[in-house]
């Protein structure tokens, strides 16, 4: 009860600072009072911008787990918690894009390490079949942080010209501070391994550590060269790495530019930033469900695909829509949005399950997020001004990524069942 409500709301404060650069964007346009109308940047920059947070951190995650393990998760979360949020404060401060660019690559490299760490302590806490929905509740806080951030934007875009800042600079002072407030809280409060906590007995840590046995790690174990080794050259997980890149590129686009979207729909001015929380909403509750019946019945793979395949669905409707269908249009970016979120948990807790050692975990999971960021890049620049209010070209290039990452996944549930039959009985067998 301590280490999922803590990771929830990490996540939602990490997950808040990243997209709310998608509010700020558009926040108090009508007025000529957004981010992009301040600081005199094109359509070009702000991708750029948006594009450098991902390379960031697609550099720095690997490192980023090797280094929770070394320096325990509790200190090297927290370090990373208080950096993140004096990165988000410092864009309030930023006059040009040189600036933007500058503070949003460090944004980047400190939050870089924080979904595949949350991932990876998971895998010293919980069994396999514990995960998906523990995950999911974390992935779902991304959806509850697009609903927050809409709603916190819409108030903040009250405040515009308030001592002379624009309430974009607002935006970013008041979603940057609770960080690094939350910080100092996590290093005194998170908890590390279940064998090292002081708030569980003796007898507690001995049933915590001989429940995972065998399943998962433990927090004394190290990573051995070997392991490491296996890692890197196991093709199977190549297959898990290429399907995470297919559903990055909707989670990306959806973040980024779901304000983007639904002004598109024809939301205007502030209406623009409330209209953006019922998708999350709706997204936090089918994300939690899928996972929870992904792990219930043992069908990680299925739930993945199924999802892949509802989200790719919604997005071919929403580009074959006329644009003016505005209603139909909203209804089926729900769907997509929600749908989009919800195959990330089942697929996260499918690769952890296959895992076999410390080594494994400590590299395949950052590997696997990091790998997603290639589909991250690509979000960042399917959705294209120029194409308001339709954006085809964004709603089927999620389509096509979607479809084509269900299909991966189906192989690879193929490729376990086939290893399952020629194992010997009482062999551990891989989990579909």
């Amino acid at each position: 009860m301590r280490i999922l409500p803590a990771s929830m709301i990490i996540h939602l404060l990490c997950f808040i600072d990243r997209s709310n650069i998608g509010n700020a964007k558009v926040l108090n346009r009508d007025e000529g009072d957004s981010l992009v109308q301040t600081l005199g940047i094109s359509n070009q920059q702000y991708l750029v911008a948006l594009m450098i947070f991902i390379v960031a951190f697609t550099i720095i995650q690997t490192p980023s787990n090797y280094m929770l393990k070394q320096f325990r998760p509790s200190r090297w979360m927290a370090l990373m918690m208080f950096c993140w949020g004096v990165m988000t404060m410092l864009l309030a401060a930023v006059q040009n894009f040189g600036g933007l660019v500058a503070v949003r690559f460090l944004l980047g490299a400190f939050e870089s390490g924080l979904f595949p760490g949350q991932v990876y302590i998971l895998t010293f806490w919980y069994r396999p079949e514990e995960r998906a929905v523990r995950i999911a509740l974390i992935v779902a806080c991304s959806s509850l942080g697009g609903a927050f951030g809409g709603a916190i934007a819409y108030g903040i875009g009250k405040l515009n010209g308030a001592h002379g800042l624009e309430a974009w600079r607002w935006l970013f002072l008041m979603e940057g501070a609770p960080s690094c407030v939350a910080a100092v809280v996590c290093a005194l409060f998170f908890p590390d391994y279940p064998e090292t906590v002081s708030w569980l007995s003796d007898e507690d840590r001995a049933l915590a550590t001989r429940r995972i046995q065998g399943v998962a790690s433990l927090g004394r174990d190290r990573i051995t060269w070997a392991e490491a080794r296996a890692t890197l050259v196991d093709w199977r997980l190549y297959m898990h790495y290429v399907a995470y890149i297919s559903n990055s590129v909707s989670f990306s686009s959806n973040s980024l530019f779901a304000p983007t979207i639904v002004a598109g729909l024809g939301y205007k001015g502030l209406d623009a930033q409330l209209f953006t929380v019922p998708p999350y909403a709706i997204g936090f509750v089918v994300t939690v469900i899928v996972a929870w019946l992904s792990d219930r019945y043992e069908m990680r793979s299925t739930a993945t695909a199924c999802s892949m395949v509802v989200a790719g669905v919604s997005f071919i409707v929403q580009g074959a829509l006329p644009p003016d269908a505005f209603k139909a249009r909203y209804v089926f970016l729900i769907f997509a949005l929600s749908f989009s979120f919800s195959c990330i948990p089942p697929s996260l807790s499918w690769l952890t399950a296959n895992l076999r050692s410390t080594g494994a975990a400590t590299l395949a999971v950052p590997l696997n997020v990091a790998f997603g960021q290639l589909g991250q890049i690509i979000g960042v620049y399917i959705y294209k001004d120029s194409e308001s209010p339709g954006f085809t070209t964004g709603h089927f290039t999620n389509a096509a990524f979607l479809i084509e990452g269900a299909v991966l996944i189906t192989a690879l549930r193929f490729v376990y069942v086939y290893r399952n039959k020629r194992l010997d009985p009482g062999e551990r067998r891989w989990r579909l």
